[in-house]
């Protein structure tokens, strides 16, 4: 989704008088630097925003997308980096992975832009299909939600109909992936993609640790909100940047924030009452990380207290809550407690167990 964003926000600053193109990855077949989904938005004038991979394949898919704005035709290229020497680059690249990138021009009747930012704009997981290789239609798309398809260019009605039965498998599955599919002209190739919102960071507390938090949340692209009851801990001179800063007392925590499966909320305001408040009220929210700073037994402090009165947190609520809060990789100064807290609510939502990647038995993304 951050490529979404960042693509779409800067296709609006670009003259009306300059061509653009959009590259995509389609399909990873080994290894490669970025996963099928990877975007980048190019420009005529050689520019770019975004990248297909680690600055390997950008400079010929700058060559590519000339091509293709010329001739307004997309194209799908193939890029071989298992070659310890690959002639058609002229660099060695050694990656070790067959990449797919569909290569489409921007014009007045299509306008990739117009087609994603709905997606960018909802609030849940949408599945998409973009057809990438075929007789006809590549670059043709639909997405749809758990109830319906919403947007389509695709031409072919048969076709239609069996993307939407594989987009539904898009959303059982929750990944992306290549598909062939046959029809009566044919055989095309699609990328189903499973695309998710942005992850949205709640922090409560406006100290001076939030602020490295909320940067490093940003920096990632996602959602930043931070609230407090003390309106001198958010004055936005401290939260450059962020969406939102709330002055909120804790009795209408629910009332004014809308916590989704999609929101990391951070407890950290070094004040214990505040903090267990809102964990009472956050606990019965779907979000699927709580973090809370301070040592575990200002923790175990709260559940004796719950207890107390008659809340008994589940185990389910406690596989969410996580107190200490936090990777253990010695951060001791505010910016390194933020990479710790940035690098474990990723983790969260990545579904990932957060080791050395050196200890991992085989390839470090899931193809």
């Amino acid at each position: 989704m951050k490529d979404l964003k960042a693509i779409v926000t800067e296709y609006k600053k670009i003259d009306s008088n300059r061509q653009a193109a959009l590259a995509t990855v389609v399909k990873v077949s080994g290894s490669s630097y970025r996963s099928p989904g990877a975007r980048m938005l190019i420009t005529d004038d050689g520019k770019w925003v975004g990248s297909i991979s680690g600055g390997c394949l950008e400079g010929d898919a700058l060559r590519k997308a000339r091509m293709v704005m010329s001739n307004k035709q997309p194209m799908t290229v193939t890029y071989d980096t298992r070659e310890e020497s690959n002639q058609n680059l002229g660099i060695s690249l050694g990656c070790n992975g067959v990449i797919d990138v569909l290569i489409e021009p921007f014009s007045e009747n299509y306008l990739p832009i117009q087609f994603f930012e709905p997606i960018i704009q909802r609030n849940e997981p949408v599945a998409m299909a973009t057809i990438f290789r075929g007789e006809r239609g590549v670059g043709e798309k639909m997405w749809c939600d758990l109830s319906d398809i919403i947007q389509s260019t695709i031409s072919d009605l048969n076709l239609k109909e069996q993307l939407r039965l594989q987009l539904n498998e898009v959303f059982e599955l929750k990944k992306s992936f290549a598909q062939k599919i046959e029809i009566h002209s044919g055989e095309v190739e699609v990328f189903l993609e499973w695309i998710q919102p942005s992850v949205s960071v709640l922090i409560f507390g406006g100290g001076f640790d939030a602020r490295p938090v909320s940067q490093l949340a940003k920096t990632l692209g996602w959602e930043v909100q931070v609230t407090d009851e003390c309106v001198a801990h958010i004055a936005p001179i401290f939260f450059p940047g962020v969406d939102k800063l709330s002055l909120c007392q804790r009795d209408f925590i629910d009332r004014d924030f809308q916590i989704t499966n999609y929101t990391a909320c951070v407890l950290m305001s070094h004040n214990y009452e505040y903090d267990r408040d809102v964990l009472k009220k956050v606990i019965h929210s779907p979000a699927p990380y709580i973090g809370i700073l301070g040592p575990r037994k200002r923790f175990d402090k709260m559940r004796e207290e719950f207890r107390k009165g008659g809340l008994e947190l589940t185990e389910e609520q406690l596989t969410r809550i996580h107190s200490p809060i936090g990777l253990d990789i010695g951060a001791e100064a505010a910016d390194e407690i933020a990479v710790s807290i940035i690098a474990e609510i990723q983790s969260v939502f990545a579904k990932r167990p957060a080791g050395f990647l050196k200890q991992l038995p085989g390839p470090i993304h899931q193809r």
